[in-house]
């Protein structure tokens, strides 16, 4: 029995880690595994009771825990996202999410005899599905772009919503609890809603205030930012009581769409710190839930789990279709793919502590239907979106593309004839000069560290399938190498040389299964490949054929031609590597980099 403190925290911090680790292995989201541990540890063995362990410091635990989930949650609804985004998406998170909660609660009321108040929560509770279990789900479904783009970020956009939605629709229980009459509920309501609103907007005001202004250093930006979170949070409760939730989700929405307040470092400090909460809190939450609330449940969360998947998903994602260029076979995809998250869980184990506190018994129900809820739906859509995506025509093909490390102007010249050829490519960098450049030649852009928590969640690898490392920083290479190697596989996986690499011998230079195999040829490093490219070296495609050979281009260009890639007729791309032989076929197309006494002659 996991009764003191210290072993406890080591033996949940052990079982988290090995779950994030493994649902990273297996590309599947980690509410699975983190769910599946708690339930193990909890109700199954017995070995760990976190009532017991946590006693009274188990709801503020998970009261500051859901108050920084949502904090963060919310510096990522950026306005102007919603505005830029389709039609479709715009819909999916307002009559959408308005339809699946009118559905979701009438089934629960008359399903489980639920009070109305309860079943418009629980309703609202579960028309979050968040970002944290919809990238995974992607990543191995791969879909065609439009639907990807739609999943993805409904999943974002979503997620600070609908958590503000639950608070709202909470709060206006609570208000009605704590008074007499509708009116007077009503007032109390409106009570709630003014105090969160008021310190939620007054403690991102101010802290931006400080940031703009660089009161505070930045080692001490992210201390800050917890504090007025805590003290926002804590003070808005205070005085109104449950009011503290809204005041961070609308805190965050403050900061998030302020244009002259930089707020990367913080956003990363709080997803790291997401991370290792969202983590602990579900195995908790699952360890509290006994086998007797969910032998209760009976078979009915499968009636419930068949309204969600058959009737409220479809309805919403087909009246938000209306008047859109969606096919019937995204639409029909788009309404099997809508799992529930963390936030789901993390929200309902918190209000259903808090109605048991106030008097409501039958909020008791809340977390294993909502657990109930999360299994049914993560499960089910895992096992068989990636067949049904294939059977409707809607799946990508074997991703050929290439995400390119760096935007520079090597990797520009590369992206540019790639894409002359049918190839897709994505090009990242944390240079915005960069990144502008490549946008005026037509190329796609990721702004950002490819390997950042941020890219985790919004880089869009559909058709992706490659990695090229051509950033003048070999670290950057080397880091970004091992961090698609699995994602994409070794084997493809590739960098240019630098400087740095060519001097340095077998002893000091990075493992290939780090950096990946080195690019074109052993001479030509990136700031050999730059300078030629400054003194007017171009790239050019070359079709081959039975008559013009491989063998009779090398003779033809001898050096002044060095080949990079060779494009197959069916758009699969070989690369020219150091070491590797290099044989290009009839019918395929070779890229080249022509040195400039060369280019007047291909142009």
């Amino acid at each position: 029995m996991l009764d003191t403190g210290i072993l406890a925290f080591a033996f949940i911090g052990l079982i988290a880690f090995a779950s994030q680790w493994l649902a990273w292995r297996v590309k599947l989201p980690a509410i699975l595994f983190l769910l599946a541990s708690g339930l193990i540890i909890g109700p199954v063995m017995g070995v760990f009771d976190p009532n017991k362990l946590f006693g009274d410091l188990l709801f503020p635990l998970i009261s500051l825990s859901v108050a920084i989930i949502l904090f963060e949650g919310s510096l990522t609804l950026d306005l102007k996202e919603i505005r830029t985004q389709r039609k479709v998406v715009q819909r999916l998170i307002t009559v959408g999410a308005a339809v699946t909660w009118v559905v979701i609660a009438a089934t629960v009321h008359f399903l489980f005899d639920l009070s109305w108040e309860l079943s418009i929560l629980f309703g609202a509770v579960t028309v979050v599905t968040g970002p944290t279990v919809i990238v995974p789900m992607l990543r191995t479904v791969r879909p065609n772009a439009d639907i990807g783009n739609i999943l993805r970020w409904e999943g974002i956009l979503i997620d600070p919503l609908g958590a503000l939605l639950v608070v709202v629709v909470y709060e206006f229980i609570v208000a009605q609890g704590q008074s007499e009459g509708v009116m007077s509920g009503f007032l109390a309501f409106i009570e709630i809603i003014a105090s969160g609103t008021f310190f939620g907007l007054a403690a991102g005001w101010l802290l931006g205030f400080i940031l703009k202004r660089h009161w505070v250093p930045e080692y001490l930006e992210n201390m800050a930012t917890l504090t007025l979170v805590f003290i926002s949070f804590s003070v808005a409760n205070m005085l109104a009581h449950e009011s503290g939730l809204l005041a961070v989700t609308l805190m965050g929405m403050w900061l998030a769409n302020q244009k002259d307040i930089r707020i990367g470092e913080i956003l990363n400090f709080k997803e790291h710190l997401t991370v290792l909460l969202i983590s602990g809190l579900f195995i908790i939450l699952a360890a509290r839930l006994t086998l007797d609330e969910l032998i209760a449940l009976g078979w009915l969360p499968l009636i419930l789990l068949g309204v969600m998947q058959f009737i409220a998903r479809p309805l919403s994602v087909w009246l938000s279709a209306i008047g859109s260029t969606l096919t019937w076979q995204e639409k029909t995809l788009l309404s099997w793919i809508s799992p529930r998250g963390i936030v789901a869980a993390a929200v309902s184990a918190l209000f259903a502590i808090k109605l048991e506190q106030s008097g409501a018994t039958d909020a008791q129900i809340l977390v294993p239907l909502t657990f109930s809820v999360i299994l049914g739906t993560v499960v089910l859509q895992s096992a068989t979106s990636r067949p049904l995506a294939r059977w409707l025509g809607v799946a990508e093909p074997p991703p050929n593309g290439f995400l390119i490390v760096g935007a520079n102007s090597v990797s520009r010249a590369i992206g540019k004839e790639l894409t002359k050829n049918g190839v897709q490519v994505l090009l990242t960098d944390s240079n915005w000069d960069n990144i502008r450049a490549a946008r005026m030649d037509g190329l796609k852009t990721f702004y950002g560290n490819p390997v950042s928590e941020y890219a985790e969640q919004r880089l869009d690898l559909t058709g992706i399938g490659k990695l090229l490392g051509i950033s003048p920083e070999r670290s950057i290479n080397t880091v970004a190498g091992m961090r698609y190697g699995n994602e994409f596989g070794q084997h493809n996986v590739f960098a240019m040389r630098t400087s740095i690499d060519a001097r340095l011998t077998d002893k000091h230079i990075d493992g290939e299964e780090h950096r990946g195999q080195y690019l074109f040829a052993d001479h030509l490093t990136y700031s050999k490949f730059s300078s030629l490219l400054s003194q007017g070296a171009e790239l050019h495609s070359t079709g081959l054929t039975s008559e013009f050979t491989y063998d009779d281009f090398s003779n033809q260009n001898g050096k002044e031609a060095i080949p990079l890639f060779a494009v197959t007729p069916d758009g699969k791309v070989i690369t020219c590597l150091i070491g590797k032989s290099f044989e290009p076929e009839a019918g395929w197309k070779i890229i080249s980099l022509f040195r400039p006494p060369l280019v007047a002659a291909t142009s």
